[in-house]
């Protein structure tokens, strides 16, 4: 039986591609099994799916002065010692990265164990953990046509993100009375990532009174981001995270604001859900955010606004507008290339098995 070691982590866009890819390669008679860090959100997700999970130590590498930058990459060495045992027992055919810095040490441990590695890089531009890990990988997927470009030629492979099928097949009316809601009044959905966006959840909630007047709101707020005091607000529902019911929401939703991240970008792309894009600041990130956001308004996919540019005017308006033309970017997104990226990337595996 052909088996493959799947591994990303730290949020849950590190995770929900390889979840995508899971169905196609149950169906091709794979053995999966999954790395990921010992306490991550990709251990909840991957075990809810009855998936052999491993965790291992992780540590984070950073841009920027930190006292961790002293003690993590210990833990980073320790974690490629438990990666190379662990693939030693495993003797996977294949290992696939979606990237996280849990998966430095799975893609050098493979190399180390000549077992193939292929990445994938949703953004624009390869993060940190990718760019370590490129030199052991057989090939890199990109999602952006400007990252191909970027990359070694022998390696890099536009292949697009892998979406979770369940997504496109949500049930609207499921949706309305999972929220409560009515259907006189439209619904604007707020995605602060799976860690949560606080300063998108703070710009919302300060006009969620004019909101209410012409939208109802579904709000994704991400662990701990809860702010009780506004439960029991007529028209207004929210959730610290959602899995199961989140192809109904999607389908309940007229428009969506979200942070730019790329794998959330995608899978609004391929629903046809106008979007108001608040990207990461470069302040707090390494920019690439700012990047995919402006690729899809240059696309005609989104709308977008920069965190130091945010009023609480300026964020109703916008909002307004993307209301008031949402056919227009419903119409570029239909219209726009969508690539079968499950399929690609699944023939890039059994290409790597069959050369074994």
């Amino acid at each position: 039986m052909k088996h493959i070691v799947l591994t990303g982590g730290g949020t849950a866009g590190h995770v929900t591609p390889n979840i995508a890819l899971i169905p196609t390669l149950k169906a091709a008679g794979y053995q999966i099994s999954y790395i990921g860090s010992y306490e991550g959100i990709e251990r909840k997700l991957i075990e809810e799916m009855g998936i052999p999970y491993y965790g291992i130590s992780s540590g984070k590498l950073r841009r920027y002065f930190d006292p961790k930058n002293f003690s993590d990459p210990f833990r980073v060495l320790k974690g490629f010692h438990e990666a190379k045992k662990l693939l030693k027992k495993l003797k996977p055919d294949v290992v696939f990265s979606k990237g996280g810095f849990v998966t430095v040490p799975v893609v050098i441990a493979a190399k180390k164990c000549k077992i193939p590695a292929i990445i994938h890089e949703s953004d624009m531009t390869p993060g940190l953990a990718n760019k370590l890990c490129i030199p052991s990988a057989v090939k890199v997927c990109c999602n952006f046509p400007e990252t191909v470009s970027s990359l070694p030629a022998d390696k890099a492979v536009l292949t697009g993100t892998p979406i979770r099928q369940e997504l496109l097949k949500g049930d609207k009316e499921a949706g309305r009375q999972f929220c409560g809601f009515t259907s006189d009044k439209p619904v604007l959905m707020v995605i602060g990532g799976s860690l949560g966006a606080a300063s998108v959840n703070d710009h919302v909630r300060k006009i969620l009174p004019e909101l209410l007047k012409e939208f109802q709101v579904i709000h994704l707020c991400g662990k701990g981001k809860m702010d009780e005091s506004l439960n029991g607000t007529e028209g207004y529902v929210q959730y610290e995270y959602i899995k199961e019911e989140l192809p109904d929401l999607f389908a309940l939703s007229d428009v969506v604001i979200s942070r730019a991240g790329a794998n959330a970008i995608c899978e609004i792309s391929a629903l046809h859900k106008p979007n108001l894009l608040i990207p990461l600041s470069a302040n707090a990130s390494r920019g690439d955010q700012i990047l995919n956001a402006r690729s899809f308004e240059k696309q005609g996919f989104s709308m977008v606004l920069e965190e130091e540019e945010i009023t609480d005017e300026k964020l109703l308006d916008t909002i307004h507008q993307l209301y008031k033309n949402r056919h227009t970017f419903e119409e570029a997104m239909a219209g726009g290339k969508q690539m079968d990226s499950i399929h690609h990337i699944f023939s890039l595996i059994e290409e790597c098995v069959l050369s074994r």
